[in-house]
């Protein structure tokens, strides 16, 4: 035989045993037949991927994915074993380990998005919020649109007796707090939870009453005037748009840019069960996610049209394409750039960071979810049993090793702590620091702090 061909046989042996040995670090999936469950939004994108691309089945798992009717059930289902992971508001796994609703040890190790969501008020609402708002050169309003602007509106409902109604999605939802953090910022009361009263309403004290409304109801919810504005992801934002019901007045990424918005959860015993299984669903998700911010967003068209199907997302694919292109629209003609409404993998996107979970926990304490005082330590230690980055470190290093991700691809895993720097990018302009939550909430003049409780 040739030399040269004995040392490219050689080098191909090699090969072969170096890629075997990088697949045997992990092992083959203990569980190959899963079933994922998710809530028709855009955000669910990735599984939908995942699927669509073979992401899963590459890496040895059979998956079928099933839209839940609202993120109870689905969270239900995921805690009694019917689901095996489910897309997820990022406060879900946090609340339910801590016990806010329904009480299980759930765990994230990926980061499904960030931003996704606004705030919509009815025609009525904003032709009375139109007087307050400034206007640029070009006769339209001046965006990020404070709360304060509604200050009036609310009172008008007052003196006539009436209730300003705002829907949310779920209790530990982002939209739940997004929604708080807005209103608060313009000197709006959201309302405390009392969990120690009985009071689970999140409505004690507060200037409005918010109520919880699944997703894909929003508009005709809306429609009827049984809720006067609502906070959701896409594409029920859009959907009012282009019903021409209502008009979204701020974006998430206005009242926090680059807010976590999504996660994929499952149970802790379902980690700690199938830990191969696990790092299998993570690496095909963080493909999904690259995929999907790729080539400064080449691949949007194709998982517009692969969401918008029926058996995912549902909705009109020029709706859903409105957000996921890079451009948001308030007004019938009214569409501007937001080229990161939806981010599902650059800035580090799927990353879990515990000053993510810290900050929804802030929220829970700020609105009375968490009715008592806790230490800066018990943040951080609540964070760690809910957020996995070590699981997430593990498939991205399998995906680097496979050559099918790069290293700059992902954070340092040799120095990242898990906390992001001091983040500026509110719209009151409180800067938060995951590592002191306490002295965060000192910040507020509205929510509780120190050892406040109702």
């Amino acid at each position: 035989m040739h030399a040269s061909k004995r040392t490219l046989l050689a080098l191909g042996i090699t090969a072969a045993v170096i890629s075997q040995s990088v697949l045997a670090a992990v092992g083959a999936p203990e569980k190959e037949e899963l079933k994922l469950g998710f809530i028709k939004l855009t955000d669910m994108a990735p599984l939908a991927v995942a699927y669509e691309k073979g992401f899963f089945e590459e890496e040895g798992l059979y998956v079928t994915l099933e839209a839940q009717a609202n993120w109870k059930v689905l969270l239900d289902r995921v805690i009694d074993g019917q689901l095996d992971g489910a897309h997820m508001l990022a406060g879900q796994p946090v609340g339910a380990t801590l016990g806010v609703g329904t009480k299980a040890e759930v765990v994230t190790a990926f980061s499904m998005d960030l931003n996704g969501n606004a705030i919509t008020v009815s025609n009525d609402v904003w032709q009375k919020m139109l007087p307050q708002l400034a206007k640029g050169s070009d006769g339209k309003p001046k965006h990020p649109i404070s709360a304060t602007a509604l200050k009036p509106v609310i009172a008008s409902y007052k003196e006539q007796g009436k209730s300003f109604n705002f829907g949310m999605v779920f209790p530990v939802s982002t939209h739940n707090y997004e929604l708080r953090y807005w209103l608060a910022a313009g000197g709006i009361h959201p309302g405390f939870y009392a969990p120690a009263k009985g009071d689970n309403s999140g409505q004690l004290q507060g200037d409005v009453l918010l109520s919880v409304t699944p997703p894909p109801q929003m508009p005709a919810t809306l429609e009827a005037g049984t809720i006067n504005a609502y906070c959701v992801g896409e594409p029920w934002n859009q959907a009012a748009v282009a019903k021409g019901i209502g008009v979204p007045v701020i974006t998430d990424e206005q009242v926090w840019r680059n807010n976590p918005e999504k996660v994929f959860g499952v149970t802790k015993a379902f980690a700690d069960q199938y830990p191969n299984t696990h790092i299998h669903l993570i690496k095909a998700l963080i493909r999904a996610a690259y995929w999907l911010d790729a080539n400064n967003n080449a691949n949007r068209l194709d998982a517009v049209n692969i969401i918008s199907r029926p058996n995912y997302v549902g909705a009109d694919a020029k709706v859903i394409a409105n957000s996921m292109t890079g451009t948001f629209e308030y007004e019938k003609g009214d569409k501007r750039p937001a080229s990161d409404f939806n981010v599902f993998f650059r800035h580090h996107a799927t990353y879990p960071y515990y000053s993510d979970a810290i900050w929804y926990m802030t929220q829970m304490r700020r609105w009375g979810q968490i009715a008592e005082a806790k230490p800066d330590s018990w943040y951080a230690e609540m964070a760690k049993k809910v957020y996995r980055p070590d699981v997430y470190a593990l498939a991205a290093k399998e995906l680097i090793a496979e050559g099918k991700m790069k290293a700059s691809d992902f954070p340092d895993f040799a120095s990242e702590s898990g906390y992001k720097p001091v983040d500026n990018h509110f719209i009151d302009g409180v800067p938060y620091d995951g590592h002191t939550p306490n002295a965060y909430l000192q910040q507020f003049t509205i929510g509780l702090k120190g050892e406040q409780k109702l």
